[in-house]
């Protein structure tokens, strides 16, 4: 059972965190921002976003083998181009935080294939979906099994 609920005890930040996370999906290709959200939770271990991104990627059209190979994308050769491996290795650098993550490698070619604008969307996007998984995991936020949303099916 989730311990609190910080869109009900903390309405000004969570709209603010709320806003940020529409800038970003209106701002990044909307099939690389689940791929990008759905990588960080995976990194982070959060199980609620996990399955969120799971759900919100299938409803969007993304295969699903697209979206299982995410958790070993570096290994997944041809599911993944060029801006979608560089995107996902920027996300595991920049939640992974610390002295050597966003090396100049993996900023460089992210930087090869997104313009300044688009590098800074996908940084936002990257650091709200950290927000979010920080929340979703310190209040226990839990995936939905009811009618509309079985665990198994």
């Amino acid at each position: 059972m989730t311990r609190i609920s910080i869109g009900r005890t903390n309405r000004l930040g969570y709209a603010a965190v709320g806003a940020l996370e529409a800038y970003a999906r209106g701002a990044v290709d909307r099939e690389l921002y689940e791929l990008v959200k759905l990588r960080a939770s995976i990194v982070n271990g959060c199980g609620f976003c996990i399955d969120m991104h799971v759900t919100d990627g299938r409803s969007r059209g993304i295969p699903h083998r697209k979206l299982a190979a995410v958790a070993g994308w570096q290994h997944a050769g041809p599911l993944f181009d060029d801006r979608e491996r560089a995107a996902l290795a920027l996300t595991d650098a920049i939640t992974r935080l610390g002295p050597d993550t966003v090396t100049d490698e993996i900023w460089d070619e992210a930087a090869r294939l997104f313009d300044d604008a688009g590098l800074g969307a996908l940084v936002l996007a990257i650091s709200t979906i950290n927000v979010w998984n920080r929340i979703a995991i310190a209040t226990e936020m839990e995936p939905p099994v009811d009618d509309r949303h079985p665990a198994h099916g």
